[in-house]
């Protein structure tokens, strides 16, 4: 079986999807710490032909927390304004009129716990885009927080009797290919390739969010941007 594990983003980019893709089981990983400024609960959109940042508020956010700790603000004026504005920017994209219902939904999601709103918002994208991938969470299920770093990744792989695991081309640094190999599991990179579509008639602008995507693309388009990858 082939396992991927990530923490929760917020409408992540293509990448992301690439790697969810790629395995047989993903893992949402969302009892390590928060961090600051990272992509938990904000991602990049694009308007006015540049990329603009969007950002889902949280309440009491801190690095001294765990990701399933933290809870969104439940204010509806924030949803509002976003949704205005991805309505906005997108309105004359040319599967808008499938998309931002989609988007609206999850933005409009009750939910108030960040993990499950992501999710909850992960699910109903792999539904549209037509990824089948089982999806889980750490904080559900492995009670492995003693260990650290590639020690607690690894113990995970063992549990779900993993033998082969993908991750992010960042993970190069952090992760021993030979340690993974020791326990009869094969350890790989994914590399997103260039991805590039028409977006309106502007210069275009690369790695927003999947909003981005979904909105300038068909499904069976994505289907073929999500397998532009290489594993090394």
């Amino acid at each position: 079986m082939t396992l991927a594990i990530m923490q929760p983003y917020l409408f992540p980019y293509i990448g992301y999807f690439q790697l969810l893709n790629a395995v047989d089981k993903f893992v949402i990983y969302d009892d390590v710490a928060f961090i600051n400024r990272g992509w938990i609960n904000r991602n990049s959109i694009l308007n006015n032909g540049k990329a603009q940042l969007f950002t889902v508020p949280l309440k009491e956010a801190s690095q001294n927390k765990l990701i399933h700790e933290i809870s969104i603000d439940t204010d509806q004026k924030w949803r509002d304004k976003l949704l205005k504005t991805i309505q906005q920017t997108y309105k004359k994209a040319p599967h808008f009129a499938a998309v931002f219902p989609l988007v609206e939904a999850i933005f409009l999601q009750q939910e108030s716990n960040i993990s499950t709103y992501i999710y909850q918002s992960i699910t109903t994208i792999c539904e549209y885009i037509s990824i089948s991938t089982p999806l889980v969470e750490s904080s559900q299920i492995y009670n492995n927080q003693h260990l650290k770093a590639q020690e607690r990744i690894l113990d995970i792989c063992l549990q779900e009797k993993a033998n082969h695991y993908i991750n992010p081309i960042g993970g190069r640094e952090l992760y021993s290919k030979e340690l993974f190999a020791e326990h009869g599991i094969q350890l790989n990179f994914i590399r997103s390739e260039k991805v590039e579509y028409v977006q309106f008639n502007n210069e275009f602008v690369p790695w927003l969010s999947i909003i981005d995507i979904m909105m300038f693309n068909s499904k069976e388009e994505i289907q073929k941007l999500l397998k532009t990858y290489i594993l090394e």
